[in-house]
């Protein structure tokens, strides 16, 4: 018997008349327009434009930006290649576009697309600014504090392409380009005077100080008489005070007042500085590495147009589909990328909390559940769109609210067990000597409990088609595992290994095997859950391709494709980085010594 809400037993067959009566005709799409030889169009059809437009964004957003962001996080000068190579991409991409829309006629009313690539190229042109503004500034800094002497084509080379000077921007314009000659200022005899807050870090070749070693600093008397201004550890000197030993030296007594005068930068100045090029920072650099999410989201989107899906009725179905199965895409990329070891400086490794992590960093399991949190207090009113107002709460409506609520109040429960304040009043109740120990990770299980629920609801999800059923049980079941493995890896975390050592004893990041194989089911399910709604379903079914087994294999090749993009992106950053230090150890060998010790 078939209830009010419409279930009953699934198809086998797809029936046209009644989807022509429940969704109407579908409108001509761009993919039907472009490659279908036997449609009657308006216009000629371009599709070496799409494919020339999606190849060169692909290569802008996917392979140029992160090599560029990997360089630049070593202040690599080669950055700025990849940087001009993504630009020079990302303007083929845009000029293939615009010509597309040009040749061919608007098949898709309504479009969203081009408005979410504008907000990404302004994104983009802010960040050039930006980037543009610094180069100024180096080149303003290196010729009104370098003497006309010192002007040289290599000189000016180096202050505009050395980016190794960017984190110098903390300081006032008139102390920007600091140096250090090596056999200026003794390292033996910093470290000798510890109370002297000077930290003397870069090399400058072009900028001479002729200091003999017998002129070095030998005291620290002239930094005692100012107390209320000091060097901050990592900061240099500034181009103007690159002068010989017949004019300054460091020690003489008749220096001091100029010592004072042009060595000493007050606290608070270089505090505001400092926090404000901070602060400018964070923000670049937070919306350079947001490009590339938000380049997936428009991925997203121009399938969704091009292929002319999400249209008339279909339109929430399609947009709760492709809004949550890019979460998970999403976070099982994330995981993976945690279980390579990304953001371990964060203390997100999977044994520990970092020595040199900052306190106020929040955990993985932290900001896992503060995004179930977000998405299920978001969620939870999203599911009446579409509805009148009195309409009765359909079976469907009734599933998908109480999943919502579920993210949304286990969501805040795991955020409450993350917070170190709760877990300080809870042990109030119950100390135990385990609070006494190093912090490790976090074995918090709400995040995993959110997700297999949710996979074991909706594999028992009701379809109209027994495809669609399958396709709902698959990505359930993949939700479900990730659920089982990441439990798993809590419990290989939580025991001991066979020699009896804890694995949080280990401070270099670990990487359970169990977290691949979560990681992987959540990226894959996610995938399969936005290919599960009922347009790319009733497609499959025409076409005679409503097959299972080659959606999970397409789901599972570009998921495994996705995975060997994410390691090479990581491996390059770690290469890099890994060159980078070698090549200071070989340039700066007393600095090198010195840290180490």
């Amino acid at each position: 018997m078939e209830h009010s809400h419409g279930h009953g037993a699934p198809a086998q067959a797809l029936n046209e008349s009644e989807l022509l009566h429940s969704h109407g005709a579908d409108p001509l799409s761009y993919i039907v327009h472009d490659l279908w030889p036997d449609v009657d169009r308006d216009s000629d059809a371009w599709p070496s434009l799409m494919v020339l437009h999606v190849v060169a964004l692909s290569l802008a957003f996917f392979v140029f930006l992160p090599i560029s962001i990997s360089l630049r996080s070593v202040k690599h000068r080669w950055h700025r290649v990849a940087c001009v190579a993504f630009h020079v991409s990302l303007g083929l991409g845009l000029f293939a576009a615009t010509l597309y829309r040009k040749v061919t006629p608007n098949l898709y009313e309504g479009s969203t697309h081009g408005r979410m690539g504008y907000a990404v190229v302004a994104v983009v042109v802010g960040l050039c600014i930006a980037e543009f503004l610094g180069l100024v500034r180096r080149l303003v800094s290196f010729f009104v504090s370098s003497p006309p002497s010192q002007w040289s084509l290599g000189g000016f080379k180096r202050a505009l392409f050395d980016t190794e000077s960017d984190d110098l921007h903390a300081l006032p314009t008139e102390y920007v380009g600091l140096v250090q000659a090596d056999d200026d200022v003794h390292e033996e005899t910093l470290e000798a005077h510890p109370g002297a807050d000077i930290a003397l870090t870069q090399v400058r070749p072009h900028v001479a100080i002729s200091h003999s070693r017998s002129h070095s600093l030998t005291s620290t008397e002239d930094l005692e008489h100012a107390p209320t201004a000091r060097w901050v550890r990592g900061q240099t000197l500034p181009y103007n005070l690159a002068v010989n030993h017949s004019d300054l030296t460091l020690h003489d007594s008749a220096a001091t007042p100029t010592f004072k005068k042009h060595f000493m930068l007050p606290q608070a100045k270089v505090s505001f500085r400092a926090r404000l090029h901070t602060t400018g920072n964070v923000i670049f650099h937070v919306l350079e590495h947001a490009l590339v999410p938000f380049a997936f989201a428009e991925a997203v989107s121009g399938i969704t147009i091009y292929t002319g899906t999400c249209r008339g009725n279909y339109f929430n179905g399609c947009l709760a589909h492709l809004v949550k199965g890019g979460i998970f895409w999403c976070y099982g990329l994330l995981s993976f990328a945690r279980y390579l070891g990304a953001w371990s400086k964060l203390g997100w490794a999977w044994n520990r909390r970092a020595d040199s992590s900052p306190s106020w960093t929040p955990s993985a399991e932290m900001v896992e559940s503060f995004v179930i949190f977000l998405y299920g207090a978001s969620n939870t009113w999203m599911e009446r769109f579409g509805a009148q107002p009195g309409d009765p709460y359909t079976t469907k409506q009734v599933q998908h609210i109480s999943i919502a609520v579920m993210f949304w109040f286990a969501g805040l429960i795991g955020m409450a067990i993350e917070s170190r304040t709760i877990r300080r009043w809870l042990s109030q109740s119950a100390p135990s000597a385990a609070d006494q120990q190093v912090e490790g990770p976090s074995f918090n299980p709400l995040p995993g409990l959110v997700i297999g629920v949710t996979g074991l609801a909706m594999s028992a999800h009701h379809q109209a088609y027994v495809f669609l059923v399958q396709i709902h049980t698959l990505w359930g079941t993949m939700l479900a595992a990730f659920a089982a493995f990441r439990w798993l890896t809590y419990f290989l975390l939580w025991t001991k290994n066979r020699t009896g050592r804890s694995p949080m004893a280990n401070i270099e990041p670990s990487r359970p095997p169990t977290e691949v194989l979560a990681s992987f089911f959540l990226a894959c399910g996610g995938l399969v859950f936005a290919l599960s709604m009922e347009q790319v379903g009733f497609a499959a079914m025409r076409a005679g391709h409503d097959d299972v087994m080659m959606f999970l294999n397409l789901a599972v090749a570009v998921t495994c494709l996705a995975f060997a993009w994410l390691v090479g992106i990581l491996a390059f950053n770690g290469y890099v980085k890994t060159k980078h230090a070698a090549a200071l150890a070989v340039h700066r060998p007393q600095l090198g010594r010195s840290d180490s010790s």
